[in-house]
């Protein structure tokens, strides 16, 4: 009982310091550097909240779909705003940050359960090492996937 409560002990700390490791690393700092940006910025707000509140209205014409009065109006007004929105070099930089560290969150969870067993499942189809097993792309690996890798 004692072993395992200090081995849970001792996990629990590597748990956190790779945590604080993640936390530390360059793409995480990056990542916080760019929403702190996208949030600071009074035009980039400005597109965010305009794209919001079309939507919102967006969504409610879905409700009726073409039927809606002010279908074709909400539609193309909702799609120039999404696009000056994602043309914004801040929302881009951010997205960019953002698919960064949920590729190295992704990479560290696959190493973290493979280190347990090649036969837990791990979110993140779009992980550096899903394509671990020869030519399925699956991520899994021996049989468990039907490849000979």
């Amino acid at each position: 009982m004692i072993a395992t409560t200090m081995e849970l002990i001792s996990a629990a700390d590597a748990a956190d310091e790779l945590g604080e490791m993640i936390l530390q690393s360059e793409t995480a700092i990056k990542y916080r550097n760019c929403y702190k940006l996208l949030y600071t910025n009074e035009s980039v707000k400005r597109k965010i909240f305009a794209f919001s509140r079309l939507k919102d209205q967006y969504e409610d014409v879905q409700r009726f779909g073409r039927y809606h009065p002010d279908y074709k109006k909400i539609m193309m007004e909702t799609r120039q705003a999404k696009r000056e929105m994602d043309m914004d070099e801040h929302v881009a930089a951010f997205r960019r940050a953002e698919t960064e560290l949920q590729q190295l969150l992704d990479d560290v969870s696959l190493l973290i359960a493979r280190s347990v067993s090649d036969q837990v499942k791990v979110p993140g189809a779009g992980s550096v090492f899903s394509s671990a097993c020869g030519s399925c792309g699956s991520g899994e690996s021996g049989s468990s996937c039907g490849c000979s890798a």
